[in-house]
């Protein structure tokens, strides 16, 4: 059908059975998350980290790799206070290779943008450096010799603590949130919003560009083409297509890659969110949506608040995402996750007293 997100057009079976049970073993090891630590001195911080990749279960392409990708650099562009974790989801035909150059070459844009001085706009303007960024990764890739992605391409999620301050830059339909105290209980603050055709916005603003967006079903001549009634959890949802061909087929409206999408404003250029980190900003999470397609914002955020090892909440939510693929499906999408505790001398106090009285709630 020529559809960019190298996933199934068809819609998905709603509620199917024959998963997983609860704590099933994910294929490769899902126990294999990495840890790290970094001090952010200018906010007398320290950020500990972990992050999973889990490949997907594709049972018709067994040898299928995976086109999930991340990236964690701290001390980034020699700076002790600025620490990037960004992860890229590709889809089509070459998404891997499209999430693979993404994820080398934004970094070397981010700290070259402006000037030439490594890092000199990042620090003066974080978001116009994200932009200018994404914007020339996407440019650099329609170039690139052994990257075809006239049909294929990747989301971009990024996030960027500098000094005391959270910046994400996103683009696509993978996710970055927050976990944040508020009235005696963690709460899910998105530091990000999925750029797909659900959005009123996006959706505009691709038909002012040419594109179709209709659900597979509606393509068919099953549903009602003008109907705008989707449902997120109906398993088809809303797809841009060009206006004389049943292609990209793609489920965002923005995207790194995807020339052919490009014509019918697929575009680029990413939407930034700034946050100030405060004693109630506990954790963030960046992850693409292996995680987010069943697990909504504050489940994630409530699953990472019941460990105090990141590894450990990597683990248990890849483990439940994967679970929940199998239940709605005959195959797992890939699963990508970095998980990153904010802490200083007094919330580590703080978040685990916190910990310890939900635990205790719990049991």
């Amino acid at each position: 059908m020529g559809c960019a997100q190298g996933k199934c057009c068809l819609p998905r079976h709603p509620r199917r059975g024959g998963g997983a049970g609860r704590g099933c073993a994910v294929p490769g090891g899902h126990g294999g998350a990495t840890l790290g630590r970094a001090a952010v001195p200018g906010a007398g911080l320290v950020l500990e980290y972990a992050a999973l990749e889990v490949a997907g279960l594709y049972p018709d392409s067994p040898g299928r790799e995976s086109q999930d990708t991340h990236l964690v650099a701290t001390r980034f562009a020699g700076d002790p206070d600025l620490h990037l974790f960004a992860v890229f989801d590709g889809h089509g035909a070459c998404g891997a290779a499209c999430a693979d150059f993404a994820r080398d070459t934004l970094p070397r844009l981010l700290a070259d943008t402006g000037d030439g001085a490594p890092g000199r706009l990042l620090a003066a303007d974080p978001a116009a450096a994200f932009r200018e960024a994404m914007l020339a990764a996407n440019a650099e890739m329609h170039v690139a010799p052994g990257v075809d992605d006239s049909m294929s391409g990747t989301t971009a999620v990024a996030a960027l603590v500098a000094g005391g301050a959270l910046h994400v830059a996103n683009v696509g339909d993978s996710r970055a949130v927050a976990g944040v105290w508020r009235d005696g209980r963690v709460v899910a603050e998105d530091l990000s919003w999925d750029q797909t055709p659900f959005r009123a916005d996006e959706r505009a603003r691709v038909k002012a560009c040419g594109a179709r967006v209709m659900s597979v079903e509606q393509v068919e001549g099953m549903r009602d083409p003008e109907s705008e009634g989707w449902a997120p959890d109906e398993g088809d949802p809303p797809r841009v297509w060009a206006r004389d061909g049943l292609y990209p087929g793609t489920a965002f409206t923005r995207s790194l890659g995807d020339v052919a999408a490009e014509a019918v404003g697929v575009i680029a250029e990413p939407e930034v969110k700034s946050v100030e980190i405060t004693p109630a900003h506990l954790f963030f999470v960046v992850a693409s949506d292996g995680v987010f397609e069943f697990l909504s914002s504050q489940e994630v955020v409530d699953m990472v608040a019941m460990y105090q090892d990141p590894r450990e909440a990597c683990s248990a939510i890849a483990a439940e995402s994967y679970k929940l693929w199998l239940e709605h499906e005959n195959r797992t999408d890939d699963i990508t996750i970095i998980i990153v505790h904010i802490r200083d001398s007094e919330n580590v106090v703080a978040y685990n007293f916190k910990l310890y009285s939900r635990k205790r709630i719990i049991l």
